[in-house]
């Protein structure tokens, strides 16, 4: 069938004027995969993967509405900003948030129509939902425990070789000096509550802190497209639902192949309730992409499709946010160290060399933990309790990590834009 073809954004910046009210365009003048598909080493690779029945690229219908999610956000989360936090202010949005959550809609004297809409799309449940699954998932991510923070640090900064991830870090401002180690930290505090035992249920911390955060992208979202320099034509919407699913593929399907480099065993079943649970955690943050993978091998051809699609012109950008995230780990510190040799080894050389992050330390001390971790992992699946015991122990290893590093509570404020 014929690809679509992308409109070339000729404007420079901000949304283009050449857009008709309410015209959805099919993907981001950047957006270049349908076109690379055609290129000959893709083809060869098809040729071969063949011979296995595997066809690497994704079906027709898929990689189209991944491309057009790059125009879609969270039009319920936005109506209720619209209504209360940009009349009322971004005090009493928030503390009628707080009330909402505390106390629930109904006891709330003439809620505004947006919070009801919004509040009863956050409590209801997807009919896809497994909840054993979610919690399948979540226990399979506190596995990883600390190690899985520092790996999802360094694959991040792969992404901020485009411009529809790296431009709203570097137009926020968030993401620069001492604030940079902050905002991952408290990144890495979103992920604990929400990966808790039962932190997706109603009235859980984890579930609490979600909507927050949700509420927290529109502004930035905003924001961001009212600067100049964001070209909506050639990028999307900030923070869109495509790569919103990226970031969620980023969380289960990635760690879970990625983190045998370290000895962690995770099986295909449990990949598998890692896609569910981010899934159920998108879903709560407002991510409803047209498509979401619903096996490993379909998230593996979506990571070619990644691979294709781009065109890195934020590399500049790119570098200035990479090196930002380097230089903040920069003491001696144990600690430190594992964070810059994370980067080293799961962040690909090309892109590093692209970077100029040339001098990170030597990864090795790294792997030689994965052969104990591989004997226990083997006597982890024999023993339940052994499994409850390392489970627990994670846990709290996590927590007191993120006592030491993270000074105060986590803030997720309404000024600036924090990743999933």
């Amino acid at each position: 069938m014929p690809k679509p073809q992308p409109t070339s954004d000729r404007s420079g910046g901000g949304a283009a004027a050449s857009e008709a009210p309410g015209t959805r365009r099919v993907a981001p003048s950047e957006f270049r995969y349908f076109d690379r598909t055609r290129r000959p080493w893709v083809q060869a690779l098809r040729r071969a993967s063949a011979r296995l029945g595997f066809d690497p690229l994704l079906a027709d219908e898929h990689a189209e509405a991944f491309a057009a999610a790059y125009f879609d956000a969270d039009p319920l989360a936005e109506a209720f900003v619209d209504e209360i936090y940009l009349t009322a202010g971004p005090k009493a949005g928030r503390a009628l948030l707080d009330r909402a959550l505390e106390q629930g809609v109904a006891a709330l004297s003439s809620p505004p129509q947006s919070l009801v809409a919004l509040v009863q799309d956050f409590e209801g449940d997807p009919p896809w939902l497994d909840r054993d699954l979610v919690e399948r998932g979540a226990k399979a991510f506190r596995r990883y425990g600390v190690d899985v923070f520092h790996f999802a640090g360094a694959i991040t900064l792969a992404s901020y070789l485009e411009p529809s991830v790296a431009k709203p870090l570097i137009l926020s401002g968030g993401y620069h000096g001492a604030s940079t180690r902050r905002r991952f930290l408290e990144t890495a505090a979103f992920w604990i509550e929400v990966s808790e035992p039962g932190g997706l249920r109603l009235g859980a911390a984890g579930r609490e802190a979600i909507l927050r955060v949700r509420i927290m992208h529109v502004f930035a979202r905003r924001r961001i497209e009212q600067d100049p320099g964001w070209r909506r034509a050639a990028w999307g919407v900030p923070i869109s639902q495509a790569d919103a699913l990226l970031t969620l593929m980023g969380g289960s399907v990635a760690p879970g192949l990625a983190m045998h480099l370290l000895g962690y065993r995770t099986s295909a079943d449990e990949i598998r309730a890692l896609m569910h649970f981010w899934r159920y955690v998108g879903h709560l943050m407002g991510v409803r992409p047209r498509w979401y993978p619903a096996t490993i091998a379909d998230a593996l051809r979506l990571g070619l499709l990644v691979a294709l699609k781009g065109t890195g012109s934020a590399a500049d950008d790119g570098s200035r946010l990479a090196q930002a995230y380097v230089e903040a780990f920069a003491s001696a510190s144990r600690e430190d160290w594992r964070h810059r040799a994370s980067t080293r080894l799961f962040l690909p050389w090309p892109i590093r060399r692209r970077y100029g992050l040339r001098s990170l330390p030597n990864p090795a001390p790294l792997l030689l933990q994965a052969p104990p971790r591989l004997l226990l992992e083997a006597l982890r699946r024999r023993s339940a309790r052994l499994d409850a015991w390392i489970d627990a122990h994670a846990r709290r290893r996590r927590r007191r990590w993120l006592q030491r590093h993270l000074e105060g509570p986590a803030r997720f404020e309404t000024t600036e834009p924090t990743r999933l």
